[in-house]
């Protein structure tokens, strides 16, 4: 049985559906990411899972439970907000305790509580200090002990990092995954990070609409996504136009014909979809499939690679390709230069007419 079961959860707010029949299971132990721009409903269906904002309709399970109609004390959970939401007026150890002294605990197993989360989140001397004493990164561990002391069954993050630094956001969310595995807790984030969604997710829940648009793990997601969105809204992608040739041929601009697997009629219009670094350089011989000239336009260079982008001789064929800085010594890439390339027909998705984004 999943740990956590939503059914066609919808919810409205008057005219507006912001959550559509939404429908997913989670197993125990999960870490999920609810991945998605702003106003997808990734946040509207975090809180129907808390009862911070009941659904109109549907059913959520919890453990087995109903937990559809109940109040948000009567839910087994945990919350970590964005904006930390400490009490200013309270200190370090207080915050994290919390919930124990409203449950009326004897204050020697809040203190032992409270020391033993302090230590797990690397604050263990800071008990005696006030938030406004703390870091953004500090803050948000005492956040996170707050949210562990009642050992609750479900950990619920509400894009926990977005106010926090760029080193510190890398280091946070590698520090909450670990501890997330050591306590086994079921977990679920919600993000607009692609990059905190892959690294920190078993399994990442793309939204888009009120809709669940994918659910996969970071590898299905980014490799095979299932939407022209998706694809769109996970990575970089390269979105080229084209036309259905016939079986297991596509021709894409205004003539350049390749060799791409796909079910789509004959003469349908169709939009093919490739990551930048799959855009084969290296190896290519005559008899390589999908193989054709281009020329080097522009060169943006980041650091560990350069971003290239590429136009072909067919018209309306311009893509963008990442190549290693070896690569580029390798082979005396410059702005200018002629080269083949390859399009890997393994790595090709192909979507019917749809648009990006």
């Amino acid at each position: 049985m999943p740990y956590l079961e939503v059914d066609r959860v919808t919810k409205r707010f008057g005219m507006f559906t912001a959550l559509e029949a939404v429908s997913l299971s989670i197993e125990r132990g999960e870490f999920v990411c609810f991945l998605g721009p702003s106003g997808c409903g990734k946040t509207t269906l975090l809180r129907a899972i808390a009862g911070l904002d009941p659904q109109t309709s549907g059913t959520i399970r919890q453990d087995g439970r109903d937990v559809s109609a109940l109040p948000p004390s009567e839910r087994d959970f945990g919350i970590v907000f964005q904006s930390y939401a400490l009490f200013p007026n309270l200190s370090v150890a207080d915050n994290v305790g919390y919930g124990l002294k409203s449950r009326r605990k004897p204050a020697a197993e809040i203190k032992a509580r409270v020391s033993e989360l302090l230590a797990l989140v690397g604050l263990p001397t800071q008990g005696e200090k006030y938030p406004a004493q703390l870091s953004g990164g500090q803050q948000q561990r005492v956040a996170l002990a707050r949210a562990l002391a009642t050992s609750p069954g479900l950990l619920l993050l509400d894009e926990p990092l977005s106010a926090l630094d760029a080193r510190v956001r890398a280091r946070l969310r590698g520090e909450i995954r670990g501890l997330q595995r050591r306590l086994g807790v079921t977990t679920i984030m919600v993000t607009h990070d692609q990059e905190e969604a892959l690294t920190m997710a078993d399994r990442i829940v793309v939204m888009n609409h009120g809709r669940i648009d994918q659910i996969g793990t970071p590898e299905e997601i980014y490799g095979k996504p299932a939407s022209a969105f998706v694809a769109d809204f996970v990575g970089s992608m390269n979105f080229l136009t084209g036309r259905v040739a016939g079986p297991g041929r596509i021709t894409l601009g205004d003539g350049l014909a390749i060799d791409c697997s796909h079910t789509m009629t004959p003469g349908s219009e169709i939009r093919v979809c490739l990551r930048p670094e799959d855009v084969q350089v290296r190896g290519i011989t005559e008899n390589t499939a999908n193989r054709f000239p281009v020329t080097i336009a522009e060169l943006e260079f980041l650091g560990s690679f350069c971003r290239a982008t590429l136009r072909a001789s067919a018209p309306e064929v311009t893509l963008t390709a990442d190549f290693s800085i070896n690569l580029m010594r390798d082979l005396n890439v410059g702005v200018g230069k002629t080269l083949d390339i390859a399009l890997p027909a393994d790595r090709l998705r192909v979507f019917a007419g749809e648009a990006a984004g």
